[in-house]
């Protein structure tokens, strides 16, 4: 049965109550991501109320150091009694160099290093023994006994690596312990893109699919089955479509269905400042096929059918906000046995 999950509350103010109530509804699991705040910090003040899982969706791993992360996610994974899990992503060039300042230069190999020398970390915490990685853009040698936490009751913490292109997904199959699939997904692009090429990843090094977490992001709309409601939901919808669909690094998953000319389009509008009418591109079938929209129940059953047989869990992106009423629904509606 797929596991859902979704967005914690980034204010730390109320971060440890909206944990409670959010689960309160029967979602599994909750996860952060990196807007606008610290990524990890809404993780520790839930850590201590919430019940379910806890992870990054995603920590962007390439400007920072394979030993930042590491502690960062030891302690999370000591505080939330193994049940944490260090999600981290790439992003693009433009974040990397414009925003977080950092080098840019072979993406593919900087999160492979960094999934090696977190794991080669991890492991030397917990065994005890000596920390001895040295790669192309990062060294680890120096661990002394002041500077070594503990080892850990349960496992370290799983990483888990953000993919959309075919070598990316096949990295997260060969180094990672699961896969994070971006919500600017289909059903289609899963089946014929997604699955093959993690599954090569995993087989390309003798592992096989049943240790490794797939989890697939997937964009909601949620209505309360009156036109306006509806109207209003799929509004916030298709701009949020337009906004991922505009970034070049997601046109494949629009030419799994022959639209790729759509992103071009997207693109020269958001440089002409035409952000609210980015939505209007997309007709009923792309809405529909990008998207899963409609009241609590016909949401959670839809995305059990569209993912349940290839998703261990499912992380929602709901851009009109988080309704812990409504969720109660959906998530009732996403674990019915499917005929």
């Amino acid at each position: 049965m797929v596991a859902i999950d979704v967005l914690l509350n980034t204010n730390l103010e109320t971060t440890a109550e909206s944990a409670v109530e959010l689960e309160s509804s029967g979602i599994d699991g909750l996860f952060t991501y990196e807007g606008k705040g610290d990524v990890f910090f809404p993780l520790v003040r839930a850590g201590g109320t919430a019940r379910g899982m806890l992870y990054t969706n995603v920590a962007i791993a390439i400007p920072r150091s394979p030993m930042h992360i590491a502690y960062q996610a030891w302690d999370l994974q000591r505080l939330t009694n193994g049940r944490f899990a260090l999600g981290i992503g790439s992003q693009i060039r433009a974040h990397i160099e414009n925003r977080f300042g950092s080098t840019w230069e072979s993406p593919l190999g900087q999160m492979r290093e960094i999934i090696e020398a977190t794991k080669e970390i991890f492991f030397a915490w917990q065994n005890r023994t000596e920390l001895n990685f040295t790669g192309r853009w990062t060294r680890h040698t120096l661990s002394s006994p002041m500077l070594t936490p503990d080892p850990l009751e349960s496992k370290p913490p799983p990483i888990w690596l953000a993919a959309l292109g075919p070598r990316m997904t096949q990295l997260a199959g060969e180094c990672a312990d699961g896969l994070l699939v971006h919500p600017f997904t289909s059903k289609e692009h899963i089946a014929t893109q997604t699955i093959p090429n993690v599954l090569e990843g995993l087989h390309s090094v003798g592992r096989d699919r049943g240790n490794f977490v797939i989890t697939t992001g997937a964009i909601v709309g949620v209505h309360d089955g009156s036109e306006k409601s509806k109207e209003r939901a799929e509004k916030v919808v298709r701009g949020m479509l337009g906004f991922y669909g505009s970034t070049p690094a997601y046109r494949p998953v629009l030419e799994t269905h022959d639209w790729g000319e759509l992103q071009p389009q997207l693109r020269q509008m958001t440089k002409e400042g035409q952000w609210e009418k980015l939505g209007d591109i997309f007709n009923e079938e792309q809405v529909e096929t990008l998207s899963v929209i409609g009241t609590p129940a016909e949401v959670g059953i839809e995305l059990n059918k569209r993912f349940g047989d290839t998703a261990d869990r499912l992380a929602l992106s709901i851009p009109q906000g988080i309704d812990s009423r409504w969720l109660t629904d959906l998530v009732l509606g996403a674990k019915q046995p499917r005929a």
